[in-house]
């Protein structure tokens, strides 16, 4: 109970400094500060991408909120902290209209984020604290030979990590442009081989002039791509190409449908050690 009268009155006393000219503190803001990288398989969404070869799906189920918001209007500069609570798995088949999922992953974590306006232009500042495990689930499992299939047996995954992303957003009449780069670390990693160090970098380019409004909303027409370096337990390149069409503004909730090409090591992590080259068709939406 002290706890909560002492957030409280914190919260109090930031609402009376909110006051002042140039500071604003919001609580639960609306909309995202930074919204999420669309070529980062590990951003938090909610969809569904599906593999043509085989049928299979990875099912996304999760979201980004931010909840405290601090704003300097005179330097256009603006604070962030939410949280981050994510879960992608594999689908590889129904049975009695129940989807057979066989590997999960899942992401828990918070994020702080910074941006300043300059201009037209925009520097992003993004520090997430995440906790990723991998599992296997019942649709990898026989029950009739009480084993798991193909001889694989689940890997005991684990990363906590520290991730920092660099971003910069240009804004023209007819383009937006956002190019970006990262590095992150693991405090704790499993199984031990792999590398604590993780790199990244991509861009994004999307406008809404090709097509026009959609229902009186802009609709987007985008292209993404992302390479990362991870340590598996050599350092290798994982590359994820996306392209689409948003209905809705691009920095605020809408829909995307898209067709992706990803060409590296798996990233389910339960089977990270494999190489795939997969092409998929899938939408999700965005919920800023």
């Amino acid at each position: 109970m002290r706890k909560l009268l002492i957030c409280i009155f914190l919260l109090s006393s930031l609402d009376v400094y909110a006051q002042q000219e140039n500071f604003e503190f919001t609580f639960i803001p609306s909309g995202l500060n930074i919204i999420p990288l669309k070529a980062n398989m590990q951003e938090a969404r909610i969809g569904i991408l599906y593999f043509p070869d085989n049928a299979n799906l990875k099912v996304d189920i999760g979201n980004s909120i931010d909840l405290l918001g601090f704003s300097w209007k005179k330097e256009k500069a603006r604070l962030t902290f939410g949280i981050d609570f994510t879960a992608y798995a594999l689908s590889t088949s129904s049975q009695g209209h129940r989807l057979q999922i066989d590997a999960l992953d899942g992401f828990f974590g918070g994020n702080a984020s910074f941006s300043k306006m300059f201009d037209k232009n925009l520097l992003q500042l993004r520090l997430r604290i995440i906790h990723n495990s991998a599992h296997m689930v019942d649709g990898h499992y026989d029950l009739i030979k009480n084993e798991w299939m193909d001889n694989t047996n689940p890997i005991p995954f684990t990363r906590d990590f520290g991730e920092l992303t660099l971003g910069h957003v240009l804004t023209s009449s007819n383009l937006v442009l956002r190019y970006y780069g990262g590095i992150s670390y693991s405090t704790l990693i499993r199984p031990d081989i792999l590398k604590k160090w993780l790199f990244f970098t991509g861009f994004e380019l999307s406008s809404d002039k090709i097509i026009g409004n959609v229902f009186s909303k802009p609709t987007n027409l985008f292209l993404a791509y992302q390479i990362d370096l991870r340590g598996l337990p050599a350092y290798v390149g994982n590359n994820n190409f996306i392209g689409g069409i948003k209905f809705g503004s691009w920095f605020e909730k809408g829909i995307v449908l898209y067709v992706n090409y990803y060409k590296g090591n798996n990233y389910f992590n339960e089977y990270y050690y494999r190489k795939i080259e997969k092409f998929g068709v899938g939408f999700f939406i965005d919920f800023f």
